[in-house]
């Protein structure tokens, strides 16, 4: 009776790619935390070529978290 009220296979789908996409678009802010807080400290000691390489991995860091976080509202927007 429970297994046609509730489509078990599409919520076990919604639950662990909410897990994944948790876990991941996490990872992906912090590599922009750290990025920035490292690229700081690097320009802080004037060591400028690790500073830059830092500040490049904060960039890509937070590009890559607002293109989840877009994406994530385009998905609620159009279903």
């Amino acid at each position: 009776m429970l297994g046609t009220l509730v489509d078990v296979d599409a919520l076990w789908r919604t639950a662990w790619t909410a897990a994944l996409a948790g876990v991941g678009l996490t990872l992906v802010f912090t590599l922009a935390v750290v990025g920035a807080t490292r690229s700081a400290d690097s320009r802080r000691e004037a060591r400028v070529g690790p500073a830059a390489l830092y500040a490049a991995m904060a960039a890509l860091g937070a590009a890559g978290t607002l293109a989840g976080v877009a994406y994530g509202v385009v998905l609620i927007t159009t279903k």
